[in-house]
């Protein structure tokens, strides 16, 4: 049986008030896509307007590039797919095996209390379908919650982007939140590496990854969660 993983990226552009430009993280959508793809995973990819969605040009500077990222910008069918990603506003859990949100800071703007994510991510849960998610993307997390009405992440294991990872790159003070401190105050047990390195932390069906390097980790764990 072919597993089916749906995948959210943000649609927002903007840092802040910074006048600078933001999106998803191109490392955190181009290894897990062909780590589960390589692996027979049929991938859907989603966003909250549907469409192109916008791409961190950092993530796209000849310092951030790697095999995977090389990968995804020579490949035409992967391009084709970005750009017609389907709205959240259409897409049901029932459909897919599990869902996988990469990060970049756009989903601190958007994802984070985008009412179809958060519900669309309860039904995942409910269902008993694993939840990743990579770096910023845990923020999407910060507003979910069980059928009892507690926080998915409250007591569970989870990592995400440190506060100082955030100060590393002079960001404190722009994002709407920080996400290691939002996990924490939601009852998160998080848990995190040193400074960029990989770092992953699973709790049943909740898989989630600390930085770009991350990625890939986090997409082993979805497999393992997905084929066990």
């Amino acid at each position: 049986m072919t597993n089916s993983v749906l995948v959210v990226v943000t649609s927002h552009d903007k840092l802040g008030d910074t006048g600078e430009p933001t999106g998803f993280w191109l490392e955190e959508l181009a290894a897990p896509y062909y780590l589960l793809q390589d692996a027979g995973v049929k991938i859907t990819l989603a966003s909250p307007k549907g469409g192109q969605p916008p791409l961190d040009p950092k993530s796209d500077d000849p310092a951030a590039e790697t095999e995977a990222t090389r990968r995804f910008k020579a490949d035409a069918a992967a391009n084709a797919a970005l750009s017609e990603t389907a709205k959240l506003s259409e897409v049901k859990a029932e459909d897919y095996d599990a869902v996988f949100y990469p990060g970049g800071h756009g989903p601190m703007w958007d994802l984070v209390t985008d009412t179809n994510s958060i519900a669309l991510i309860e039904a995942f849960w409910a269902t008993n379908k694993p939840v990743a998610a990579v770096c910023h993307a845990p923020i999407v997390l910060a507003n979910t919650k069980d059928a009892n009405g507690a926080y998915i992440v409250k007591d569970r294991a989870v990592t995400g982007f440190t506060n100082s990872e955030e100060d590393a790159v002079g960001l404190t003070d722009i994002v709407p939140l920080l996400v290691e401190d939002t996990l924490i105050d939601r009852g998160g047990k998080f848990s995190k590496g040193a400074d960029w390195a990989p770092f992953a932390s699973q709790d049943g069906n909740l898989i989630t990854g600390q930085n770009p390097a991350s990625s890939e980790k986090v997409a082993e764990l979805l497999l393992q969660q997905l084929r066990a």
